[in-house]
Parts: structure tokens; sequence; C-alpha cells
């Protein structure tokens, strides 16, 4: 598990003036991310308050150290995040005592660019993209929609359950949610149709990106698994639970699920997130232990992610009159979640899987016990049969033409500076002709 040090002094103040008090980034996060300017060439770059920190920039400069080159020249982050932990480790106290030192600000200046001035792109090039299905809350949830005396069915906490999705409809925050296309059966029809979904939804999630990987047949261990994720992002797994519910049986998803998957731009570090750290949710009396291979002390004791979860809603009419973005949920993801980041990646590579560096995993829609933190419309409209109303009297079961979906996730705890991911954005346009 990654330690705390003096990168997070919550004393610890930049002389970028935007990062002081910044919800987001501050000098305690540093989150990576790629780049460009205009039509430029894409870099890799560091948030910092509302610039960003571009290390092609620095290196050029000479104020990088080589070892670290040419990992942190290049257009990806794939190769960088392969080099692991101790100097993702490095770089982040390099980095901070360049931002906070003011003896280091005529050198550094010159190497940043503001925020609002560039485009951000797809942190690595997804090679392959897992999703998993860890928040028992949405599979309880969702479960009992359909099986009500038996909402989850037995293999899932033994196992955690995952599919593996589409890598190359990955994109970054901001991409247009074109309304897909499939069949769909209305319960009251004969046979099916095609035509454009009417039940779109979102998925609430976090995803995490893999740095050190593993070779086919070499299994990860549980203690050591969490040494392999390089960060964490936001993710919005969008769903048509009509194509959804027509298809999945007896494969799982596929049409309903690889149009579209949205992610945060930024790459939070375990780093950054170590004052965050808490422990997994005892499991109830009677849950059946992990086997072994899933199961370890630490991870039970600082595994669990102490991440704020937000979910916000904006109507083309909501924003043509000016109204504010509504809250549909806000909760936990440690809460949320029945299986572990390290768990997950143990799992995944359990069988000799290879992971690869940059690939995405997904933890699946992540809910709270209430209503207040619901990941997804198919929970918080209970199927469609309760609409949700909106302060301006819309009503929404699913997602209609025009809706623009944020997610955000911030991080708080005693004795530590808040940090953010930033958000993750997508607006639903109408279907293809």
């Amino acid at each position: 598990m990654t330690s705390i040090d003096e990168t997070h002094d919550r004393a610890r103040t930049s002389w970028v003036e935007s990062a002081n008090n910044h919800p987001d980034f501050p000098i305690q996060n540093l989150p990576l991310g790629v780049f460009s300017i205009a039509a430029g060439e894409h870099r890799i770059g560091v948030a910092i308050g509302d610039r960003i920190v571009d290390l092609r920039g620095l290196a050029e400069a000479g104020l990088l150290d080589d070892r670290w080159l040419p990992a942190l020249t290049r257009p990806t982050l794939n190769d960088w995040f392969g080099r692991g932990h101790d100097d993702a480790r490095a770089l982040r106290r390099h980095l901070s005592d360049l931002l906070s030192g003011e003896a280091q600000r005529g050198a550094v200046a010159p190497h940043l660019v503001a925020q609002a001035e560039t485009r951000l792109h797809l942190p690595c090039a997804i090679g392959d993209y897992t999703d998993f299905y860890v928040g028992i809350h949405h599979a309880t949830n969702v479960g009992r929609q359909f099986r009500p005396d038996q909402p989850l069915l037995p293999n899932y906490k033994y196992v955690p359950i995952g599919y593996h999705g589409r890598a190359s409809s990955v994109r970054v925050s901001g991409e247009a949610v074109i309304r897909p296309k499939g069949q769909r059966k209305p319960p009251e029809a004969e046979v099916p149709e095609y035509g454009p979904s009417r039940r779109l939804d979102y998925e609430l999630e976090l995803g995490m990106f893999i740095g050190r990987c593993n070779r086919l047949g070499e299994t990860i261990a549980i203690g050591d698994a969490a040494a392999h994720i390089a960060g964490y992002c936001l993710l919005n797994d969008w769903s048509a639970r009509d194509l959804q519910a027509w298809e999945y049986q007896p494969l799982g998803p596929f049409l309903a699920k690889n149009f579209l998957t949205s992610i945060s731009p930024w790459v939070v570090t375990p780093d950054a997130l170590a004052p965050f750290r808490t422990a997994m949710p005892p499991r109830p009396a009677g849950d059946p232990a992990p086997l072994p291979y899933l199961a370890d002390r630490a991870n039970q004791v600082a595994g669990g992610l102490g991440i704020d979860l937000e979910v916000t809603l904006s109507t083309a009419r909501m924003r043509a009159s000016g109204e504010p973005p509504h809250r549909l949920s806000k909760g936990d993801a440690a809460a949320a979640m029945y299986w572990s980041a390290a768990q997950i990646v143990a799992h995944h590579a359990s069988n000799g899987c290879n992971l690869q560096s940059g690939d995405l995993i997904g933890t699946g829609t992540l809910s709270t016990a209430d209503d207040a933190g619901l990941g997804s419309l198919l929970e918080l409209s209970r199927g469609g049969k309760s609409p949700l109303t909106l302060p301006g009297g819309e009503q929404r079961s699913f997602l209609e033409d025009g809706d623009e979906l944020t997610l955000s996730a911030r991080c708080a705890a005693d004795g530590a500076v808040a940090i953010g991911f930033g958000s993750c954005t997508g607006r639903v346009v109408e279907a293809a002709r």
C-alpha cells in the first residue's frame, strides 16, 4: 500500500496560485493526463490548479531525471505506467518540489499552460477494457427487479463478476453520446424490432489503469495486486437497457454496452489517494470468506477507496432557462464495493490472463445502500416504473436527447487537503440516421 509523505503535507502550497484551495487539483494531487494545444501533438502533462505542467517541456529544459525519458515524452502514458510505483512516487516528489519551491519558479513557469487553452485526450492507448460488477447494492437493486426472491446469484459473493468490453469505443469526457440502435423486444411484443434505444442509461463507476503488466500464464498475488494499478479515473459505462434486456442471455452485455464508454481525462495516482484509503466494509454475517487467492489482511484494512461520487443531470430545457444542473445522487465508493480494486486485479490475472500497461478496468456501477447514492436511472426510476420529477417539472425514467450527465468525485479526510478527479461529462444526441 502507498504511504503518506511530505507531498501530502497540508501546509504545502504552490507558487501556482490557482492550485491553492483548488477543489480538484491542489499540489497534493498532481494527476497525470495527455493534452494538446490546438491541433498540436499529444503531450503528457500534470494538472496543477487551472494549469498543466508540460512534462516534455520540463524534459527539454533538463528539469527531469534522464532515467524517466523517453517514457514521459511519448504521446500516451502506457510506457510510463509500466515503470511502476517507485518511478511514479519519485516523479511525484520531484514535481511537488518544483511546484512548491519559489526558487524553481523561473525555470518551471514557462512550461505551464492554461487548461482552458488545451484539449484533453485519452491518457493511454487502451488495448483492453474489462468491466466488473463489484457494486453490491447496485447488483442487489437490479437483481431484485428481475429475481425478487434471489437478487444475487450464488456466485456473487465468491467471485468478482466481470465481462470484457469494447476498448475501441472508450472516449474521453465530452464526447457526444449518440443514441444507439439495436434490437429491442417490449414485454407485450411477440417479436423484436430494430431502432433507437428508448431506455438509455448511465452507470456511475470508477476506472483503473494497469501499470506493471504480467506475462501470459503468470498470476498476480493479492498482496502485490495494488502495485499493478497506475491510477484511477471516473468512468461512465453508458447502457441501453432495452437492448440489454433482450440480448444479454446467455452470453451477457454486447451492443447495449459497446457503443460508448466515457472516462475522465486525469489519472489520479495511488500515492495521491494515500490519505483517503479506508477499510473495506465488513462482510455481513453468514457471507463466505474470500478464497485464499483473494484474501489479504492489508487489503481488508486499507484497500477501500474513500471517494465521494456525485452525478448531476442538465436537460436541454434547464440549460436554455439558465437552471443549474440537478444532482441525481451522491455516495461513497468504499461503502459500495464488495470487492476491492486489488481483488479485481488479482482475480483478473488469476487464470494467467496477461494484463498490459494502459489496460482499463471498470468497477461496475457503484450505488449506496439508500436512495441518495444510486448510480443509474434503472435504479432511481425503479426500472422506469417511478419516473423522477426534476425541479422544473420535467420527468425522467431514462435519458432523453439533449440530456447532459456529469460524474464528479472528491476525496476528503481529517488532516488532509481535499482532492478531486475533475469531471466526466457526456451529452445525449439523437441516433444516427
